[in-house]
């Protein structure tokens, strides 16, 4: 056995070189093998890394056109905004102009009414009551012909001279 054993390790130097030939064939065969392998699986990577900064790159530009459209409807709308807050401003203004010229007219004709009352005083300016004249015409019998000349007058924007055509329309 001892034998057996002796020759079946290898002790023939033929066979030996052909098994040692093949093994070497073997692994040289199964290094390429690898080496063909890691080229593809590096090729197969960077075609992953070229596609996805390819696809990085065409979102890059899809945010970008995004932001600009973005801004442009930012712009548009604060231009729109700008618009909508000097009319809001002028309109507030005429609310102001039109209350007290509103308050003013209602001031007269509840002065008018009282005379047309009978009790023969009208206010004056600061609200007094004055002896009103015996000539009727002063106020063409309506408290609205009064209105006549103020209705007819343009919107100012200052309270201070609004009345200053008409003098029952005066209020200092």
């Amino acid at each position: 056995m001892a034998c057996a054993s002796g020759t079946s390790s290898g002790s023939s130097p033929v066979a030996n070189s052909g098994s040692e030939e093949d093994l070497q064939a073997l692994i040289k065969q199964r290094k390429l093998k690898r080496m063909l392998s890691n080229r593809e699986s590096a090729r197969r990577s960077r075609m992953r890394k070229q596609k996805h900064m390819d696809d990085l790159m065409a979102q890059v530009s899809q945010l970008r056109k995004e932001n600009s459209q973005i801004l442009v409807a930012l712009n548009l709308t604060t231009r729109h905004y700008v618009g909508v807050e000097a009319e809001n401003s002028a309109l507030r203004t005429q609310m102001v102009e039109l209350s007290a010229r509103l308050k003013s007219l209602s001031e007269i004709m509840h002065c008018c009414y009282y005379y047309l009352q009978g009790s023969g005083s009208v206010c004056h300016e600061d609200h007094t009551v004055l002896e009103a004249s015996s000539d009727s015409s002063f106020f063409m019998t309506s408290p609205w012909s009064l209105t006549a000349a103020a209705n007819q007058m343009p919107i100012v924007a200052s309270a201070d001279n609004m009345f200053q055509d008409c003098p029952f329309l005066r209020f200092n």
